[in-house]
């Protein structure tokens, strides 16, 4: 089996969806930490504990995305640098990159277990579900550093061409976690608790096995002493890329925690049922969220290699994809939004079910938009623009974050406002990441 792969090559669409495939299964694997919890603590727990476990996940969300944002950025450096086959300032880069995703990583995890008290009085969070919510994300922090160090070395891979080892150490992870999660909410009786210590243990286990595979079998990651060096044309390459994907990671995500805190405000039922629907959601329209990732990597490596018309063949492939997944997915979520939801709640939670349904039919229509908006962050990351990523990001959050304060504040219109305050913003961030195409010139 090959460890590294040359996307510089061959058919575009081909190239895209080999390493987009990996991505999607192992996202998927990835989802299951987040939703085996929010299963079997909505099942053996109840509500309040589902609100609970939900209310955390927009938070963890947003520290994760800060962390997936950095690695995100090396790992599109890394691609530049690889396509252009510099070999030597590939592994020098890896180095550099290391040391300053470790030590953001190492500030971000003190920095949320020091201020938890102060970031649940943000969040709003009722006081019937406080309680439940920090022993919550006190265990789940401890995993902080854990996942940051298996995303730096997904990066690495990725960036490499190959998306499938990181995909083997999720798997295990993942039947880890499942399997941990049962056996301490349900005979072990640990509550709430017992949901966390499972996934920190799954997310350690995928980290160091990971990386342990990647010292041993990958030979571009073994570094001599000549690469232990501090370049600072590559330190401002990686720092530039990383920390603005990381800003733009956050920004993303902080429109979507500030929206949760408006949902917060609509009472437990609907923090429940919120929950429910990001975690469908999640599974959704992660495969264009993964496609966006790995046209990032595609598109990073050709840029590399000044491949200009392959660039522009890829961003065509890449458009009718997602195209006919977001409609054939928008028409399956509206289909079957009533049997998704009792998935995660029993049929008697009426108000939870009602609520959730009009969530996904107001939403699940749009998911062409969100699917080109992953495939604009992934473009402009690749040719080492991601300022223009944040620029599309601030457009579709504020745009969300504004029209759901303004347009549920109306008695008219309510909860159903910041439904509909999710696609818009959608919408007009593509109209300027299309704009911004003519980047991309002949």
């Amino acid at each position: 089996m090959a460890i590294t792969y040359d996307l510089t090559k061959g058919n575009e669409t081909k190239a895209i969806l080999k390493l987009a495939g990996p991505m999607i299964i192992g996202n998927l694997f990835q989802q299951l930490y987040n939703v085996a919890d929010t299963i079997i603590v909505g099942r053996f727990i109840g509500p309040h504990a589902l609100a609970a476990v939900g209310s955390s996940f927009s938070l963890m969300v947003l520290l994760n995305s800060i962390i997936l944002g950095l690695c995100m950025g090396s790992s599109a450096v890394f691609s530049i640098i690889y396509g252009a086959k510099e070999i030597d300032k590939l592994k020098n880069s890896f180095f550099i990159s290391f040391c300053i995703i470790g030590l953001l990583s190492l500030v971000i995890n003190f920095l949320a277990l020091f201020y938890i008290d102060d970031i649940l009085v943000l969040l709003r969070i009722p006081q019937e579900i406080l309680a439940d919510t920090k022993t919550y994300l006190q265990i789940i922090f401890y995993g902080i550093i854990f996942t940051s160090l298996y995303n730096y070395f997904a990066g690495i891979m990725r960036s490499l061409g190959n998306s499938l080892i990181p995909l083997i150490f999720l798997i295990i992870s993942a039947i880890i976690n499942i399997i941990l999660d049962i056996v301490f909410v349900v005979p072990f009786n640990m509550g709430i608790a017992g949901a966390a210590y499972a996934t920190v243990i799954a997310q350690i286990i995928s980290a160091i096995g990971l990386a342990l595979y990647c010292i041993r079998k990958v030979p571009m990651i073994r570094l001599k002493s000549k690469h232990f060096r501090i370049n600072m044309d590559i330190v401002k390459m990686i720092a530039n890329n990383s920390v603005l994907s990381s800003i733009q990671q956050s920004v993303m995500n902080l429109g979507i925690l500030m929206v949760q805190g408006l949902v917060n405000s609509f009472g437990v039922l609907v923090m429940a049922a919120f929950a429910v629907v990001v975690k469908i959601e999640s599974f959704a329209y992660l495969p264009e969220q993964e496609l966006g990732n790995a046209f990032s990597i595609f598109i990073a490596q050709n840029y590399g290699a000044k491949k200009m018309l392959r660039i522009r063949k890829g961003i065509k492939s890449a458009t009718k994809i997602i195209t006919i997944y977001g409609l054939v997915t928008s028409v399956l979520i509206i289909l079957f939004a009533k049997p998704l939801l009792t998935i995660f709640v029993s049929a008697q939670e009426t108000e939870i079910l009602q609520i959730g349904t009009q969530y996904l039919f107001i939403v699940s229509g749009f998911y062409c938009l969100i699917g080109y908006l992953f495939m604009f962050y992934g473009l402009y990351r690749g040719i080492g623009k991601p300022e223009t990523s944040i620029i599309l990001t601030v457009i579709s959050l504020g745009t969300r974050v504004v029209l759901a304060y303004s347009l549920s504040s109306i008695t008219s219109i309510g909860l159903v406002g910041i439904w509909w305050a999710i696609p818009i913003g959608w919408a007009l961030a593509d109209i300027v990441g299309f704009y911004k195409m003519k980047i991309i010139k002949e």
